[in-house]
């Protein structure tokens, strides 16, 4: 299955230019595009579009529409951003019945699926082709261009865990890390790689995680937009490839109440003007001065910050103390414990050093948790704060008193006090705009409001492929 056609620059560019807005291409392009497409047997063109809730929501159109469906786009109501993850629309004062939006399919990030599918991601935007203000993926280009303009360029990694069931969801056997567990499952494994390899995905590695049935992938670090891109696409090409092998892939944090949860831990990297900010200093383990400021905001914010992270309620059951998941809001060198995990450069970091934060997880708009975290971080270099102290242990193994001296906190134990929280943030509602953020704690405070008529357990279950594709 190995591709020879050219890849689009995006999954091949780790740090291409991201354009203010969607580009709408013209008719010489679309016409290659689909010449290009067309020659591949690709018949249908897919969007997806992730929600506020975390879903992939999409439509599709024939590949003789391409044109049509970057130019004008394909029509949905604007209630789309309010679909929660059980399908139900939360209604607010901003979202009803009354509007309408369109689906515009960004053509500089088609990537042909194989079997005569291609899948591109979508902008929202309103019946003149401008950005809708509740867009998750406009607001990240706003970030992300924010921080060129202030000579700041960032690459993001998203690291992809899932859990495998088969057809009577049951979780797959085989050892934690183990090969045994590669070699039982050698046909679903290399029926993805070889998929992911066609896309032009630039995988780094694939294993065996933790938990029963669970697996996880790297790719390559890219501008933060293609970065979340990429893994939409990863997320897709693992369910189609679990399908195809007769099993089912579930990316939520918790596939079963009792169960390893699943994460989606960000590793970031900032220079600028071509210069690392996170190493090359004379601040711990080579930290700049706007490197600190950067961890500095990150430990600060992620309380706030964490409705766009891990707001989900089955986020707050995945985020707890001494389970790897990053439950409190601190740093430290290669602490998995710590929310904020600090990489160091060294030669076992051949991208550099980088910050990984933990408490991420897949039920998280993608696109919304980049943009706020780079929005953080620009927020820290702005007004910079001094670094708190680095935590070397598990901070559950401090007592509580030794954790108010030292000003740690949890990030997330309870989805009511973060959703609270974000609501209540003037930073998210800079970095995310107003609109996205009322939408987002819509469709989680109804998951609260199921969880309080059918308990825990039932969601989860309820949940288990909520955000599949």
């Amino acid at each position: 299955m190995k591709s020879n056609v050219q890849l689009p620059t995006w999954l091949t560019d780790p740090v291409e230019h991201v354009a203010e807005r969607t580009v709408v291409a013209d008719d010489d392009r679309v016409a290659a595009l689909v010449e290009e497409f067309g020659a591949r047997g690709v018949r249908t063109v897919r969007g997806s579009y992730m929600d506020s809730s975390g879903v992939l929501r999409a439509k599709q159109a024939p590949l003789a529409r391409l044109g049509a469906f970057n130019r004008s786009g394909l029509g949905a109501s604007n209630s789309w951003a309010v679909f929660a993850a059980d399908d139900l629309l939360c209604m607010t004062p901003s979202f009803s019945a009354v509007g309408d939006m369109r689906l515009r399919a960004d053509l500089d990030a088609l990537v042909d699926l194989g079997d005569g599918v291609a899948w591109v991601p979508l902008d929202l935007v309103d019946q003149d082709g401008e950005p809708m203000p509740f867009c998750p993926r406009q607001a990240l280009r706003r970030q992300v261009v924010r921080a060129r303009e202030e000579g700041v360029s960032i690459l993001g990694a998203t690291e992809v865990e899932w859990t495998m069931l088969d057809a009577d969801g049951a979780t797959l056997g085989g050892q934690a890390y183990g090969l045994s567990r590669l070699t039982q499952y050698e046909g679903f494994v290399a029926e993805l790689s070889a998929s992911l390899e066609a896309a032009g995905v630039p995988l780094e590695q694939l294993h065996a995680e933790y938990g029963p049935g669970q697996f996880e992938l790297s790719v390559a670090p890219r501008n933060p937009l293609a970065a979340a891109d990429l893994n939409t696409l990863v997320k897709v090409l693992i369910s189609r490839s679990a399908r195809r092998a007769g099993y089912r892939a579930s990316f939520s944090p918790k596939p079963f109440f009792d169960a390893i949860g699943n994460g989606a831990h960000l590793h970031l990297s900032f220079q600028r003007d071509g210069r690392a900010l996170l190493s090359g200093g004379a601040g711990p383990h080579g930290l700049t001065d706007e490197g600190a400021a950067i961890l500095a905001a990150y430990v600060a914010h992620l309380p706030e910050a964490a409705g766009a992270l891990a707001s989900s309620v089955l986020s707050a059951v995945r985020l707890q103390p001494s389970t790897w998941s990053g439950a409190f809001a601190c740093w430290g060198l290669e602490n998995r414990e710590a929310a904020v995990r600090f990489c160091a450069a060294t030669s076992g970091n051949p991208h550099g050093a980088n910050v990984e934060v933990k408490c991420v997880d897949p039920s998280a708009n993608i696109y919304a948790a980049y943009a706020a975290l780079v929005g953080v971080a620009l927020a820290g270099l702005a007004a910079p704060t001094a670094l708190p102290a680095e935590v070397t242990v598990d901070p559950a193994l401090l007592s509580e008193e030794e954790r108010a001296t030292l000003g740690i906190v949890l990030v997330g134990a309870d989805q009511v006090e973060v959703v609270d929280r974000f609501e209540g943030s003037a930073l998210m509602a800079e970095v995310l705009g107003p609109a996205l953020v009322e939408a987002m704690v819509a469709v989680r405070r109804h998951e609260a409001d199921l969880v309080a008529a059918h308990g825990l357990e039932e969601i989860a279950r309820r949940f288990t492929f909520a955000w599949s594709a």
